[in-house]
This record gives C-alpha cells, sequence and structure tokens, in this order.
C-alpha cells in the first residue's frame, strides 16, 4: 500500500507565502518523479511543477519565479514553496508521484494526493 499524505494548505492574502508538502510512504522501491497539479472550479487539472529523480525541474509558465519545487529523497517528500501568492492561484493542489512498488524493479505507477485547497484571498 502506497499513499501520499500533503498537508500546508490554507487561506492566505495576496501577496502571502504557503508551503506545501506531500509525504509517500508504503511499500516503495523508487521514486521516479514527484510533482504538483492544481484544479480551479470549472477549470481542468494543471501541472504546476515537477521534479523528475535527477532531472531538471518543471514549471508552468504561471508560477515561474515565484513558486519553487524541492525533495527530500530520504523522506520521500516534496515540497512547494509559493511565494507572492495570486488570486488566481486558488485551487486544489495534488501531490502526484511516478514509482515502483516492492522490493525491486517493476513496472511504474502513478499515485495521487487527496489534494489541499489553497485560497487566496483579501
Amino acid at each position: 500500500q502506497v499513499q501520499l499524505v500533503e498537508s500546508g494548505g490554507g487561506l492566505v492574502q495576496p501577496g502571502g507565502s504557503l508551503r506545501l508538502s506531500c509525504a509517500a510512504s508504503g511499500s516503495i522501491f523508487s521514486i521516479n518523479a514527484m510533482g504538483w497539479y492544481r484544479q480551479a472550479p470549472g477549470k481542468q487539472r494543471e501541472l504546476v511543477a515537477t521534479l523528475p529523480s535527477g532531472g531538471s525541474t518543471n514549471y508552468a509558465d504561471s508560477v515561474k519565479g515565484r513558486f519553487t519545487i524541492s525533495r527530500d529523497n530520504a523522506k520521500n517528500t516534496v515540497y512547494l514553496q509559493m511565494n507572492s501568492l495570486k488570486p488566481e492561484d486558488t485551487a486544489v493542489y495534488y501531490c502526484n508521484a511516478i514509482l515502483q512498488i516492492g522490493v525491486g524493479p517493476g513496472p511504474n505507477y502513478q499515485y495521487w494526493g487527496q489534494g489541499t485547497q489553497v485560497t487566496v484571498s483579501s
């Protein structure tokens, strides 16, 4: 059993900051990538940032220069530092991981967190 547990969402004023955390736990052999997606009401889920293991970060143009994704590989945890938040950042943020389970190499599986609400409002 693998689960992704997210935390750090909440209500913040425009220009404020939040840090989201997502910890993966369970029988994990390796994590190939972790990232963050978001979905605003009435819109499709969109990529925010991804960080492949051993690779380069990827950011949506709308968050470049404001958001930073990072990982603590020892803890199987990914973070999203969000600065200079705008009302249009309001959405449910979902953690995503692509990983292999068990004690050895195998197929890659995609897992999603339950989502955490981020609301940017005065």
